[in-house]
Order: C-alpha cells, then sequence, then structure tokens
C-alpha cells in the first residue's frame, strides 16, 4: 500500500449534476425541470406553505392563547445547588453566575426550596419562595432581596 494507491470507498463520492450544459450531458435542454408548467419558469415554484390557493393550514388553525409581552423570566436555583457550593459563607448572583450554576439572568435570581440545605448561608437574590425562605432561616442562614438592576 502507498499514497498513490489509496481511494476513497466505493459509492462514497459522488459527482453533483451539473445542468445545462448541453444535450450529450444528459441533462441539457429543459435542465431536469420537464416541460412547461410554474416550477420549470425561471423564479417560478410557490411560498413555503402555500397550498395552491387552498386556505393553508396556518390559516385554518384557531388561534388560541396570547403571550404577555411583560412576562419576566427568572434565573431559578434550589437550594441543594446552593448546599453544593463550597467556601461559601455568601451567596449572589455573581457568585452563581462565576462557578457556572446560572447562565441569563432574566429579571433576576429565584431561589426555590427543593432540597435540603444543612448550614447557615446568607443568600441575596431577586426572589425566594417562602418554603426557601423557612428552610434558609431554620438552618441558621439569612436572606436579602436584592433590588433588579
Amino acid at each position: 500500500m502507498r499514497l498513490h494507491d489509496l481511494k476513497p470507498a466505493e459509492g462514497s463520492r459522488k459527482k453533483r449534476k451539473r445542468v445545462g450544459r448541453g444535450n450529450a450531458s444528459g441533462h441539457g435542454g429543459t435542465s431536469t425541470r420537464g416541460h412547461k408548467g410554474q416550477n420549470s419558469r425561471s423564479g417560478g415554484g410557490t411560498r413555503a406553505g402555500f397550498e395552491g390557493g387552498q386556505m393553508p393550514l396556518q390559516r385554518r388553525l384557531p388561534k388560541r392563547g396570547f403571550t404577555n409581552i411583560f412576562r419576566k423570566e427568572y434565573a431559578i436555583v434550589n437550594l441543594d445547588q446552593l448546599n453544593r457550593l463550597e467556601g461559601v459563607d455568601e451567596v449572589d448572583p455573581d457568585i452563581l453566575r462565576n462557578r457556572g450554576m446560572i447562565k441569563r439572568m432574566g429579571a433576576g435570581l429565584k431561589v426555590l426550596a427543593k432540597g435540603e440545605i444543612e448550614r447557615p448561608l446568607r443568600v441575596k437574590a431577586h426572589k425566594f419562595s417562602s418554603r426557601a425562605v423557612e428552610k434558609i432561616r431554620a438552618a441558621g442562614g439569612d436572606i436579602e432581596i436584592v433590588s433588579p438592576n
């Protein structure tokens, strides 16, 4: 086996179809578009979702619900995640962001009560669930509600 003996696997390399290069190529004349009709013309074809004049599916379906443009999305952290933080007595959104626990802040940080917390922590966040507040205080910790930017 030498470098000049190397070949790609059989059937792995396919030549692309070159159309409109004369009748001898097999793709001349109509250039594989067939005769007449909308799709044989330049610029022919229809837009996405067009159903030949029939009322399109996206217009036949009923509209439901609405999107609240004032909705606030909070980054969520649970108590079990806070419990896993090593060497930290005070937790704030910047520490969590630096450690990769939250990606995008959105409207702020909300602490929820999933899991347990076993050591006293001072937690700063924009919102807390009532159960999270109870559990943090029961562990000897403290909370501080940070105002949004």
